[in-house]
């Protein structure tokens, strides 16, 4: 369209407008407000100036007039180069895995045939699926009456969310969304509900489709967008974008570091290393072979128990859980409670270690383990601690040596450890056979072991909010960088496992539950948990999902005719384990006896204040025998090799 013409200047005289930068024209002034002003008048006295007052509070999302231009400009500008970062690192990602073989399967988890059985399920019950629709459509009638009276001042806005993904003030106190937050609430809270409603299917399957219905409604929180995220954006907008281009630089260093995948970042690891500042207690690897290092911890007292006390681990994870950080090391603690500790620090397997199966752990590993301990410390018996999977090994080794009258270890203590995998929890939803065919698959890809990184995602699929989610939007929407904490640090320093051991493990116990149904075959017997009369130490966490306490009870009342004293410990799978009485932290529940049901011995159990060590360190000190001079790792039968942690445990996968 052509341009109006514009009108000569009033004053012909007026010198042009020198060249450079523009200046914005003056606006004309209002042709109204000179009619009603009759020229005869005298000009009005003008007002009093106002007083200056304070300034006005800064608000992240708007600016004052001088500065918007610039401002606008350099947020341009990062959200530029937020956007071209990461568009840089997913090209690069994308090549990266140009040449790698595609994923095994579309459904690894077998969702899809799950999810059809449930919409089966609904479809044959209308009425129900009906039932449904109408209770979401009320869910938002409320929701929207109640947004209308709060828009209206009649009523008050919504308390602030429990839930920490939507802790922020903004959630609750902005009325766009607390309605974004509820509605997805709602939803999520309707799906998940509705899955669970489905009736006449198998329960597992029915689990597997509750399971992966809550991944996704997770997956499409509102707060897991930046768009839909009001502390992302006010801190995108007090940075001026600054947060994003740092949050883009996160996640290209993530994709880096999973060489084409995107591995998460969960702590700052160069604030950590083995043997510096984590896994530090003091002592001495006294035998070194193909599985394991055994290390002897220097004693903390004068005198200590004449019955060592030897830890198996899991070989899942590293040993150094049980020693982060000098204020909660169990390693430390137990040296100053007067007992000899021995730990046994797994190798990290290579692919030399495909073959090796249980009878390899149990011969070459707790057999020789005990053997050398002994041997060390010039001791004729020794006390046992299994740790999850280790106390599942620890388990059918005890069956072993009852079959075999080996009394050489007089007590035992499992740490959240199962026998009995009838109520696993969500982990059997990973063993299936089209996921354990997956598993074997990517397991020969690998030159038959099971890569660490695999085992972590299933371990943070179990939490996803906690563990993916939360990482995604501090580390990338609002450019933090990962906490230093130690435990997180501990548990992306993963290991890797034999095929053989691991499939086993996987098909005989969450497959089969064959050691307690009296089917698991070791070492050449088939293990009989009735058999161990030895007494039992067994721990369990309230809030474990890993190894579930109801689990872990049942495990408990499967070695039938041991002395089994069991305390319920509260938090999870690691801080339930790991809770030094001196962070004065958590509860735990005793009670002697041991009836049919959790639920029974929970509706007798004391509560106590704090950590469970002390109850169990009294436990184990009635059967550790007589005080004797404390035993000096560096002056044993066996060659101080070097000092703790060692070398196995500093080997990544």
């Amino acid at each position: 369209m052509a341009k109006r013409p514009t009108p000569p200047p009033a004053d012909a005289t007026r010198a042009p407008r020198k060249s450079g930068r523009p200046t914005s024209a003056k606006p004309p002034r209002p042709r109204a407000a000179r009619a009603k002003t009759p020229p005869e008048q005298p000009a009005p006295a003008p007002e009093p100036a106002p007083e200056p007052g304070p300034p006005p509070a800064p608000d992240a999302f708007t600016f004052p007039g001088e500065d918007q231009r610039q401002m606008l400009e350099t947020l341009s500008l990062n959200l530029a180069k937020a956007a071209m970062t990461a568009q840089a690192a997913i090209a690069e990602a994308a090549l990266s895995q140009a040449d790698r073989p595609a994923a095994l399967s579309p459904d690894p988890f077998n969702v899809g045939p799950a999810m059809t059985q449930v919409m089966s399920g609904l479809a044959s019950r209308p009425d129900k699926l009906f039932a449904a629709q109408a209770d979401l459509f009320n869910r938002y009638m409320d929701l929207w009456a109640s947004t209308t009276r709060r828009a209206a001042g009649e009523e008050a806005a919504s308390p602030p969310s429990k839930d920490k993904r939507f802790k922020d003030p903004a959630w609750s106190e902005n009325p766009m969304f607390d309605v974004m937050r509820q509605s997805y609430l709602a939803t999520a809270d309707w799906m998940n509900g509705l899955v669970s409603s489905v009736e006449d299917i198998d329960p597992r399957t029915k689990r597997r489709a509750e399971f992966f219905t809550k991944l996704l409604t997770d997956a499409f929180s509102p707060s897991n967008f930046l768009a839909s995220n009001p502390a992302a954006l006010k801190a995108l907008a007090e940075t001026n974008g600054e947060s994003l281009v740092k949050g883009m630089q996160n996640f290209a260093a993530d994709l880096e570091r999973g060489a084409g995948k995107l591995k998460i970042s969960q702590a700052d690891y160069g604030r950590f290393e083995v043997g510096k500042n984590v896994a530090t207690a003091p002592g001495q690897v006294v035998w070194r072979d193909e599985l394991f290092e055994l290390i002897q911890y220097d004693p903390a007292t004068d005198k200590q128990r004449q019955i060592p006390l030897l830890i198996f681990p899991p070989w899942i994870n590293k040993f150094y859980i049980l020693d982060l950080q000098p204020e909660n090391s169990m390693i430390r603690w137990l040296s100053s409670q007067g007992f000899t500790v021995f730990v046994c620090s797994w190798v990290n397997p290579d692919v030399d270690k495909a073959g090796y199966g249980f009878d390899d752990y149990l011969q070459k590993g707790i057999y020789r383990a005990v053997e050398k301990a002994l041997e060390q410390s010039k001791a004729e018996h020794i006390n046992t601690v299994g740790y999850c999977i280790g106390g599942t090994l620890m388990g059918a080794a005890l069956a072993h040596m009852a079959e075999h009258k080996d009394d050489r270890v007089t007590a035992n203590t499992f740490f959240a450890a199962q026998h009995d995998f009838a109520e696993a929890g969500d982990l059997l939803l990973f063993t299936d056979d089209h996921w354990l065919n997956e598993i074997e698959q990517q397991m020969d890809a690998a030159g038959g072991v099971l890569p660490g990184a695999a085992m972590a995602e299933t371990f943070n699929a179990l939490r996803a909010n906690d563990l993916i989610w939360s990482f995604f939007v501090s580390n990338y929407l609002m450019g933090k960088d990962p906490p230093a904490f130690d435990l997180l640090f501990w548990n992306a320093d993963q290991t890797r496992m034999p095929k053989k051991l691991h499939l086993d493990y996987l098909r005989s116990m969450y497959g089969k539950n064959a050691l307690s149904q009296g089917q698991f075959e070791i070492g050449g017997i088939t293990a009989d948990l009735s058999k161990v009369r030895i007494p039992l130490y067994f721990q369990a966490s309230r809030e474990d999902h890993i190894a579930p306490m109801n689990s872990v009870y049942r495990s408990a009342r499967a070695f039938s005719n041991a002395d089994v004293t069991l305390t319920l410990a509260g938090s999870g799978h690691i801080a339930g384990v790991v809770n030094p009485p001196s962070a004065k932290k958590y509860q735990h529940w005793i009670n002697p006896a041991l009836p049919d049901t959790l639920a029974e011995w929970q509706a007798g159990a004391q509560e106590h204040p704090g950590s469970w060590w002390e109850h169990w360190a009294a436990w184990l000190h009635a059967r550790s025998g007589d005080w004797i001079p404390a035993r000096d790792p560096a002056k044993g039968p066996l060659p101080a090799l070097e000092p703790a942690p060692g070398s196995y445990v500093k080997v990544k996968s």
